[in-house]
């Protein structure tokens, strides 16, 4: 475990992390320790992370070693989709029980290598290690290393047992299995001025096969999508790409920086969401190009291309912009999306109403202030009944959110569309901005949401279950507004870090009391933040707005 702690380590001292940017050098050097603790990930595990993250890689094996239920409970949690081989969506899994904890795991994950190896004769087996055997002491590395050198195929281990951190942990743990393992290991059969490595991208309802086309006209070539439908062996040689572009830097920026520091590969961080951004993102791939060797004349083609592309789309939104022109959109996401779909509702003439930055960067929330002006509601952490009453007062016409929100807006009888991870249509590129407008447009006028919000028969507006919530919540916000005293409590009261159940009140006690300045000095006072250390950014929030005036106007200045 000495070796995954410092491969910890250094994850939280990625000096391309927006929070490590903000921070001195001596800050930086103290990385962002953390307590590596047993049931400390809220909100998905290490483990669940790094198997999302890489699960895109379709022709591999990805060999699970744990109890059967983490197989189970990561599989076919993500809709990646694949253009070749289907072994990725086979479950393989050590399944160890009762005698494997007490005598050891490491042989029952030999066999299992060797047993995916003689049946299905993959490029490479990816082997994820899971909290049980981590902590009974199995050496996934010794077993691959060892299996690798039987059988003559790679065998890579991914060391992010879930108690180690959240789900974003898992990601970058992902990443240093492939820098570790993979990435520099086989030299290409052919290169070009035109390659390109696309990072963080997980090709999801086939959304990056609607950008693909754009490239293959461009005479760009896609070196490696690291992950979505990816193959070994475009990853292991794509430390020879040109460029490359960072889809989601939340969770795999630590392979763009060091594909960049080691192989001397130039990234930016783009986004194909909406009609500005991809001709954005367009330009910058073809400028990079252009520096690294390409020919001068792709960023001509580009534009072109751009142009054409634009008019087309523009073209076939008219029809719904009429109609969508005013509509107001609540966005519950996070990470890249908290920006660039913001980007894309906009030109659909739409209004944003707030937009959660629960998993978004410092660079991410500059980016939203860009876009929706210095005032922009920035949602951390929304409660249910917020979002309810928010629905069902008009103050939005529809929710755009992942899964586990949707069922706030169906008791609400508002429309919702899916445009996380388990979505069902591709929104990439210009053809995905058609399709998420004429989507939106579909969900907001459809007829039933005119049926739903009928009271049956038997009920009167005295007895409406729904009534009576807001009535409830409306009583209590007029009560605390008559009371300041009580405001001023439940203010102070609020949950900041739900894994130490550290409250707003305690930690601003603790900055006034000792002048802290930075989220370390919170934890070793407060021990918020000591959990899963997804309430950092919040803190950092918290923090800077207890800055004293004189140090916000030197900072001005």
């Amino acid at each position: 475990m000495s070796s995954l702690s410092a491969t910890i380590q250094n994850v939280f001292n990625e000096p391309g992390c927006g929070k490590n940017a903000n921070k001195s050098e001596a800050e930086r050097k103290k990385g962002c320790t953390k307590q590596l603790q047993p049931g400390g990930a809220a909100g998905g595990c290490a483990f669940d992370g790094a198997k999302v993250a890489l699960q895109p890689l379709t022709d591999v094996a990805h060999l699970v070693h744990g109890p059967i239920a983490c197989e189970g409970n990561s599989w076919d949690n993500r809709g990646a989709a694949s253009s070749g081989s289907q072994i990725w969506r086979t479950g393989f899994t050590t399944d160890i029980n009762e005698t494997d904890v007490v005598f050891g795991g490491e042989k029952r994950l030999y066999k299992a290598i060797k047993e995916i190896i003689e049946k299905y004769d993959p490029p490479a087996v990816f082997v994820y290690q899971t909290c049980v055997p981590a902590m009974t002491g199995d050496d996934i590395n010794a077993v691959c290393k060892a299996a690798s050198a039987k059988f003559g195929k790679p065998c890579i281990p991914v060391n992010s047992p879930g108690f180690v951190g959240p789900k974003n942990l898992g990601n970058k743990l992902a990443g240093e299995a492939l820098l570790d393992h993979v990435i520099g290991t086989v030299e290409p059969e052919v290169t070009t001025p035109y390659d390109l490595n696309i990072i963080g991208e997980y090709n999801l309802s086939g959304e990056l096969w609607q950008v693909k086309p754009l490239f293959d006209e461009l005479g760009i070539r896609i070196s490696a999508c690291i992950s979505g439908d990816g193959r070994y062996k475009d990853v292991a040689s794509s430390h020879r790409a040109r460029a490359a572009m960072m889809v989601c830097s939340k969770a795999m920026i630590n392979v763009a920086r060091k594909m960049e520091e080691r192989y001397g590969i130039p990234f930016f961080e783009g986004s194909f969401y909406g009609i500005q951004d991809s001709s954005d993102s367009l330009r910058e791939i073809a400028r990079l190009l252009v520096e690294r060797g390409a020919p001068a004349d792709l960023l001509d083609r580009t534009e072109a291309v751009i142009a054409r592309e634009e008019a087309k789309a523009w073209a076939a939104i008219e029809p719904f912009k009429q109609r969508l022109t005013g509509k107001k959109v609540l966005l519950i996401t996070g990470g890249v999306k908290s920006w660039s779909v913001v980007a894309a509702l906009q030109e659909a003439g739409m209004e944003l109403v707030g937009t959660s930055v629960k998993k978004s960067t410092k660079e991410d929330k500059e980016r939203i202030k860009e876009l929706m002006g210095q005032d922009a509601h920035m949602i951390d952490d929304m409660a249910p009944r917020e979002m309810y009453k928010m629905l069902k007062d008009a103050k939005a016409d529809i929710m755009l959110s992942g899964g586990k929100s949707q069922f706030v807006a169906l008791k609400a009888a508002m429309p919702w569309l899916d445009i996380n991870q388990e979505r069902s249509h591709a929104f990439m590129g210009y053809i995905g901005m058609v399709k998420l407008v004429a989507e939106i447009d579909k969900a907001i006028y459809n007829p039933m949401w005119e049926q739903l919000r009928k009271r049956a028969p038997w009920e009167t507006a005295s007895n409406n279950w729904q009534a009576k919530a807001i009535a409830q919540a409306n009583a209590e916000a007029a009560a605390l507004a008559a009371d300041p005293v009580a405001a001023e409590a439940a203010r102070r009261a609020k949950k900041i870090c739900h894994c130490k159940s550290v409250d707003l009140g305690n930690i601003e006690d603790a900055i006034k009391a000792h002048g802290l300045t930075d989220v370390a000095g919170v934890r070793e006072h407060t021990n918020a933040s000591g959990g899963c250390g997804a309430c950092a950014g919040r803190v950092e929030d918290i923090l800077a707005s207890q800055k004293a005036p004189a140090e916000l106007l030197q900072a001005a200045e």
